[in-house]
């Protein structure tokens, strides 16, 4: 990427009136985010969802949104902040099945967005002793089943660092989702905890500097933890918050939601309950309910029947190439990252994984994750 995309990048999302979805939208139509800079406002406004009145603000933005975009990336470059547009290839591909996902992404840290398993953690910032002993403990067991876990959570007070803490204590990777910019942490009391985060995982935001964690950022920050992970994990909450917040965009995204179910009389277990209840979640009572559902629990080395059948069963070119990919991944892998390794269309990706599915080839996962066959 050069100097003068990123600067287009990074001014788009300063153009108000111009969200995720009419930015995406902008620049299917246009061609690239460097034509909505220089593009006259009646073509603009022939773009559906723009009109007259939106294509003359973006026009009359255009110059002050390019100014504050060089004052940003001032800002990232001294910083060592890595920015990812969502043409990028780096960029979360999880996210990228999400329609409202952001269009810019500014990350600080050892950060892997694509080659790990993700699995979100929430829960009430007024975290009882057994929620935060059944979080440490849910992290603990994960790490000892699997290594390649990353551990994301909001930072905040309660569960959230609770789930942080307890992954850097078990060495897994962790990953905060801020509803701020990176030239602040809030609350200041994480500070210590987020320098740590960022040897083996980091923080990660949407919002450029100089802005304020303000209550509605903070429901933006949650979509980015239920579209970033495989698996959400509400460990406690109350009737209302932004756990359940997270747990509802979850299940929006088809993400694979989870939770501690606890008595009937516990004020911050009425939310779990209620997920549980209204089969928004599954109930688990151990970091093991949540592998086996997974099928992320780990196999015994054996000879995959998969491989023994292929050499029975008349394979295409496209078919062979989707099992070599799948060769690499003995866990899964989920459609839309196979679309982008493989450079085909999701929808070709799918006939072909639904016809080797025929072939008893592969096995099809909850989240749209398929692998080879055992």
């Amino acid at each position: 990427m050069t100097g003068n995309s990123l600067t287009y990048q990074i001014a788009l999302t300063f153009i108000k009136g111009v969200g995720n979805l009419l930015a995406k939208t902008l620049i299917a139509y246009v061609g690239s985010v460097e034509g909505i800079f220089s593009e006259k406002a009646q073509s603009l406004g022939k773009i559906p969802g723009i009109g007259r009145i939106l294509s003359t603000e973006i026009v009359s933005q255009r110059d002050a949104a390019l100014v504050r975009a060089e004052r940003e990336i001032e800002f990232i470059t001294k910083n060592d902040i890595n920015p990812c547009f969502f043409t990028d290839s780096e960029y979360p591909f999880r996210l990228k099945e999400c329609p409202d996902s952001p269009i810019m992404l500014y990350g600080k840290g050892n950060l892997e967005l694509n080659n790990k398993k993700f699995v979100g953690i929430v829960g009430t910032r007024n975290a009882t002793d057994e929620g935060r002993a059944n979080c440490k403990k849910l992290v603990s067991d994960i790490a000892a089943h699997q290594s390649d876990v990353v551990i994301i959570s909001g930072l905040a007070y309660g569960i959230d660092i609770c789930a942080h803490k307890a992954a850097l204590d078990a060495g897994l990777p962790t990953i905060g989702v801020l509803a701020h910019g990176l030239d602040r942490i809030y609350p200041a009391a994480h500070r210590s905890i987020a320098a740590k985060m960022q040897h083996d995982g980091g923080l990660l935001t949407e919002f450029a500097t100089e802005t304020n964690a303000d209550k509605p950022n903070f429901v933006q920050r949650n979509r980015i933890i239920a579209g970033m992970c495989d698996a959400l994990v509400v460990v406690e909450s109350n009737k209302k918050g932004g756990s359940l917040i997270t747990a509802n965009m979850a299940n929006d995204y088809n993400r694979d939601v989870f939770a501690f179910p606890g008595r009937v009389t516990d004020e911050f277990s009425a939310g779990c309950n209620a997920l549980i209840k209204s089969n928004k979640a599954a109930l688990i009572e151990s970091a093991e309910d949540m592998l086996r559902f997974m099928n992320w629990e780990n196999s015994k080395d054996k000879t995959s029947v998969g491989e023994q059948t292929s050499l029975f069963v008349d394979l295409t070119n496209e078919e062979e190439d989707i099992l070599s990919v799948l060769k690499q991944y003995p866990d899964g892998i989920q459609t839309n990252e196979l679309a982008i390794r493989l450079s085909r269309p999701f929808s070709k990706i799918s006939s072909i994984l639904l016809s080797l599915e025929f072939k008893n080839m592969v096995k099809c996962l909850p989240g749209n994750v398929y692998k080879i066959m055992k």
